[in-house]
C-alpha cells in the first residue's frame, strides 16, 4: 500500500470517519466501533456512503479511498486506546475488489506495523455485494487475513436481495443483520421465528450475529433471547466524529 498524503477540502479532511458503538446487549457496554465514511467534495458538499460507494466501485477510486480509510481507522484505534476506551475492534469498509489486489496481505500488515496497531483491533466491513463475487482469491485472502488476526464483518445480511446461502462460501467473523430484519421482531410468532432462524443460520456457520436498526429495549431483549449478543442502531448510539468518542460515565465507573 503506497504512502499517501491526504488531501483537504476547505481545510477539512477529504475523507472523514464517523463512529458508532456496537453494544453488548447483556451489559450495555461498548463491544466494537463501526465506522462510516463521509466524503467532502468542493462542489457537492459532504457525500454519504450510499451516494458515493457504488460510483467509486465502478472504477479503482474505491481502492484509493480504502487506503485512506484504513489509515484513519488505525489512527482511531490509537486515539481510542489513549482515551482508555474499551473495545475489541474498529471496523473499516473494504471493497471486495481490494481482496484481488496483488500483495494485499503484505500491504495491510505493513501499514498496521508502521502505525503500531495490532491487527486484532481492525475489522474489515464487507457489504453483501460480496455475494456477487466469484473470484476464488477473495475467499482465500479473507482466510489469510483472518489468520493474521484481522476480523471480517458482513453487513446487510438477510435484507431484500441478499442470497443468504452464499454466506457459506465466505468465512467471516461477524454478520450484521440488515435493519429490515430487526423490524420483523414482535410482529407475530412467524416473524420472530424467521428472525431467529437467520440468527441460528449465521451462528451455525461460526459467525457472530450483530443486529442493526435496534430502536428499543424490547427488541434488544428479544434478540438476546434468540442468542444474538450484539446490537447497533438508535438504542446503541448514532455515528459521531472521532473527536467526540468518549466513555459514558457508567462505563468509566466500571474501569
Amino acid at each position: 500500500m503506497a504512502e499517501k498524503r491526504e488531501k483537504t477540502v476547505d481545510g477539512v479532511r477529504a475523507i472523514e470517519m464517523y463512529y458508532r458503538v456496537i453494544r453488548d446487549i447483556s451489559s450495555g457496554n461498548c463491544a466494537f466501533y463501526q465506522s462510516q465514511t463521509r466524503l467532502n467534495t468542493p462542489g457537492m458538499g459532504t457525500l454519504m456512503p450510499e451516494i458515493f460507494r457504488d460510483v467509486s466501485e465502478v472504477t479503482r477510486q474505491c481502492i484509493s479511498l480504502f487506503e485512506l480509510e484504513y489509515v484513519q481507522a488505525l489512527e482511531a484505534v490509537q486515539k481510542f486506546t489513549e482515551r482508555e476506551l474499551r473495545f475489541k475492534w474498529v471496523s473499516v469498509y473494504m471493497p471486495a475488489k481490494y481482496l484481488l489486489e496483488p500483495g494485499v496481505e503484505k500491504s495491510l500488515i505493513d501499514v498496521s506495523e508502521r502505525l503500531e496497531v495490532p491487527t486484532t483491533k481492525i475489522c474489515f466491513s464487507l457489504s453483501d455485494k460480496l455475494f456477487e463475487e466469484t473470484e476464488a482469491p477473495i475467499a482465500e485472502n479473507i482466510k489469510k487475513l483472518r489468520n493474521r488476526g484481522f476480523h471480517f464483518m458482513l453487513t446487510g445480511f438477510g435484507g431484500e436481495g441478499s442470497p443468504v446461502m452464499k454466506l457459506s462460501e465466505f468465512e467471516v467473523d461477524h454478520v450484521m443483520l440488515s435493519p429490515e430484519i430487526t423490524q420483523y421482531l414482535g410482529k407475530d410468532e412467524r416473524s420472530d421465528n424467521a428472525v431467529k432462524a437467520l440468527i441460528d443460520f449465521a451462528t451455525d456457520l461460526n459467525a457472530e450475529p450483530i443486529a442493526d436498526g435496534v430502536q428499543n429495549v424490547r427488541q434488544a431483549e428479544k434478540l438476546y433471547e434468540f442468542e444474538c449478543m450484539y446490537c447497533a442502531g438508535s438504542l446503541a448510539g448514532k455515528y459521531i466524529a472521532e473527536k467526540y468518542v468518549r466513555r459514558r460515565s457508567d462505563e468509566a465507573d466500571d474501569q
